[in-house]
C-alpha cells in the first residue's frame, strides 16, 4: 500500500488543514488533490506533481507543476493523458512556459510508504498545551527517542505530531494512560 491523504473542496476547511499538516510533515507520502491545492500552498520540498485530467487552461497547468521544484530546488512534473487529450496537451506546451522535457525512468528502489504517522491530540494553544509539553511527555514519560518524533504542529484547539511507524502503537496506548502538564487529552491516528 501507499500512505496517501487527499486535499479538495468537498473537506471542510479542519480536514483540509489536516491533510496538508500530515503531508508536509511527511507523514503522508503522497497528496491526491484536485485543483484546490494549485494555489496557496506553500509546502517545501515536493518532489513530484503527477498531473492527471489536464485543464485546458494553461495557468491552471503552470500552478498545478509549480508545486514542485519551488525557491530553485528541482522537482518533477509528469502529465498523464490519453490519446483524447492529445490536443489539449498540445495547446497546454505551447502557451505554458516549460522546462525540456526528458523520457520517464522509474526508479526500482524508490519507496512510496512513509516512515512516520500523525498522532492527533485533542489539545493545542486554547488549552496551553505547547510542543515542549509534548516532546517531554513522549521522552520521559513514555520513553521515546527524540530521533523517532517529527514536526508537531499546535493549533488553537490539537495538536499533531509525526511519529516512526515503529513506535506509533505504543504511543497511542501510553496516552491512554499518561497525563500531558497533568491533564488527560484524547488521542487518534490520522488515517
Amino acid at each position: 500500500g501507499h500512505s496517501t491523504i487527499d486535499i479538495h473542496g468537498d473537506l471542510d476547511q479542519r480536514d483540509r488543514n489536516e491533510s496538508v499538516i500530515a503531508f508536509s510533515n511527511g507523514s503522508r507520502r503522497i497528496m491526491v488533490a484536485t485543483d484546490v491545492a494549485s494555489r496557496g500552498l506553500d509546502i517545501k520540498d515536493i518532489e513530484l506533481v503527477i498531473n492527471y485530467d489536464l485543464p485546458f487552461d494553461p495557468e491552471v497547468y503552470t500552478h498545478r507543476i509549480g508545486r514542485t521544484g519551488r525557491a530553485d530546488a528541482k522537482g518533477t512534473a509528469i502529465s498523464l493523458y490519453g490519446p483524447r487529450d492529445s490536443e489539449k496537451c498540445a495547446y497546454i506546451t505551447s502557451q505554458a512556459r516549460t522546462a525540456q522535457m526528458k523520457d520517464l525512468r522509474v526508479d526500482a528502489e524508490f519507496k512510496m510508504l512513509s516512515e512516520y504517522e500523525t498522532l492527533c491530540i485533542n489539545g493545542g494553544k486554547k488549552t496551553k498545551l505547547r510542543a515542549g509539553d509534548i516532546l517531554g511527555t513522549l521522552c520521559k514519560e513514555i520513553g521515546i527517542e527524540p530521533k523517532m518524533i517529527g514536526k508537531i504542529n499546535i493549533t488553537d484547539t490539537k495538536s499533531y505530531v509525526a511519529l516512526h511507524h515503529t513506535v506509533t502503537d505504543k504511543v497511542f496506548k501510553a496516552l491512554k494512560k499518561t497525563t500531558i502538564k497533568k491533564k488527560k487529552y484524547i488521542a487518534w491516528i490520522l488515517n
